[in-house]
């Protein structure tokens, strides 16, 4: 499930319907799927594609999205840095980024109008929809994976459009990894 930290005042949100709670004022859709666990860590595109079928073509029927596709990133993927650095730094697009993660995680950082920064670490199992003109950026976790389903409303796809004021620099990737618990784990 994933974890929200606000970045400034250091608020943390576990609860996968605090999150979506607290997303959704902005726009922002998450989801927690059960039963994620389906397909082996090396599955192929098409076999993550195929088992998330109807809840794929809910949401493009749902939402107007026309494709989608998986994208793999790991440590050795070639030009994973030059790649990294088109997204780490705060931008929007003109179209809603959605990702569904398979496998690994990642963290989006998302910079409001209005409010402080935070960010989602997101882990296997969980969908967000970072609607259309909304500043973010994303980051890997310190074990650079992360396999997902990416759906577009164009065949296209989308362009970053870079906002250039800097607040991304302030702010470091902060995973907590797949061994943290919540305190209400009760450790």
């Amino acid at each position: 499930m994933a974890i929200l930290t606000y970045r400034e005042s250091g608020a943390v949100l576990h609860e996968p319907a605090a999150i979506s709670a607290a997303l959704a004022p902005l726009g922002i859709w998450y989801r927690a799927f059960a039963g994620s666990d389906q397909l082996p860590d090396d599955a192929t595109d098409q076999q993550i594609l195929d088992a998330y079928r109807e809840p794929i073509a809910e949401l493009m029927a749902a939402e107007g999205y026309v494709t989608a596709d998986v994208i793999n990133v790991k440590p050795d993927t070639p030009g994973l840095d030059g790649m990294l650095n088109r997204f780490n730094k705060e931008h929007y697009h003109d179209e809603d980024e959605v990702r569904f993660i398979v496998h690994g995680r990642g963290l989006f950082h998302v910079h409001p109008a209005a409010g402080e920064v935070f960010s989602i670490e997101v882990i296997k199992g969980d969908m967000i929809r970072v609607p259309r003109g909304t500043h973010h950026w994303f980051d890997l976790c310190s074990d650079r994976t992360i396999r997902a389903i990416r759906l577009f409303q164009d065949q296209s796809g989308w362009t970053p459009h870079y906002t250039e004021t800097g607040v991304d620099g302030r702010f470091q990737p902060l995973c907590f990894g797949p061994r943290y618990l919540p305190p209400s784990a009760g450790l």
